[in-house]
């Protein structure tokens, strides 16, 4: 069963409804958006719309983790990403995630306001990161990749993806408890698209149930990858209703967090799987048109009232 809550920094985050988490990225290179955000002004404006489309943390990156990516050095990540925390932080009341490998960039995060840490590595780059999170009791996703960007197309070699990258996780969960982070702060991502081919990916959101089956609360970051790009043979700024189809059938399999580029369409399709759900699972057939249940206490609906 799904947590009902996320523990981080300074609050506990609940999970009974989507989670949406808006994609700030200020890189020149990310593989969809790189560029757009030239200045923390930008940062900041795209932080704040996301927020009123109904973002519920935001995620900053300086490092785009694309396939073939080259590492950025410690002190370039921190130029581009600390001012952004702080910004946000500053300005708006939405909670801050890092997303990064490196512990001096998550400590400086940290510092700065961020009460998540977004490590696409599965705590696997850096030996420090773990203890960086627990000394500050920040939440933690342990995403799936195999080896680096630069190499990890490569790796992409499973007989079934879902036990390996279960197996997987379960081992960056190890890590993550033996340096001090508690179960109820960690979050765990499949890594679509990370070291998975698109057959590989879509496996996984077709079989998210059983990672789910792990007790974590799941995020899944399909938002305008690559396999979508295959799919409907459309280039990343339109991917935004296949990324969106994807969020909807992920929480329909369990997941709970969904990070996004593309906040409004993403929180529409949420509301509608949900809508949907929960029609199914409500038990009593709904009424006809203008009778109201016992006990509802909405007036009675007129002809007025459908008329378009």
């Amino acid at each position: 069963m799904t947590p009902a809550a996320w523990r981080v920094v300074d609050r506990w985050i609940p999970l009974e409804e989507p989670l949406v988490m808006g994609i700030l990225n200020v890189t020149p290179d990310s593989f969809s958006d790189g560029g757009e955000l030239r200045d923390v002004d930008d940062a900041l404006r795209r932080g704040e719309a996301m927020v009123q489309e109904g973002a519920g943390i935001l995620d900053v990156g300086g490092e785009s983790t694309r396939p073939g990516a080259a590492e950025v050095s410690l002190e370039e990540e921190l130029r581009r990403v600390i001012p952004v925390v702080e910004a946000l932080r500053r300005e708006l009341r939405s909670p801050v995630s890092v997303d990064t490998r490196k512990a001096g960039v998550a400590r400086r995060a940290l510092e700065a306001g961020a009460v998540v840490v977004n490590d696409v590595s599965g705590l696997a780059f850096d030996s420090e990161m773990a203890s960086v999170v627990a000394r500050a009791g920040a939440g933690l996703v342990l995403m799936h990749m195999r080896g680096t960007p630069a190499d990890m197309r490569s790796l992409a070699r499973y007989d079934d993806p879902v036990d390996e990258v279960s197996r997987e996780l379960l081992q960056a969960v190890e890590r993550a408890r033996a340096a001090g982070v508690s179960d109820d702060a960690l979050v765990l991502d499949p890594g679509i698209g990370f070291a998975k081919n698109r057959s590989q990916s879509l496996y996984l959101l077709a079989e998210l149930r059983r990672l789910v089956a792990l007790g974590f609360p799941v995020m899944v970051g399909t938002s305008r990858k690559s396999f979508l790009g295959e799919l409907l043979d459309r280039p990343p700024e339109e991917r935004v209703l296949g990324s969106a189809v994807t969020c909807a059938l992920a929480w329909e399999r369990g997941a709970r967090i969904f990070r996004v580029h593309d906040v409004e369409a993403t929180v529409q399709a949420l509301t509608v799987v949900r809508a949907v759900v929960g029609a199914s699972s409500a038990g009593d057939p709904p009424a006809p048109d203008g009778v109201v249940h016992s006990g509802a206490s909405s007036p009675l609906r007129t002809d007025e009232d459908n008329s378009r």
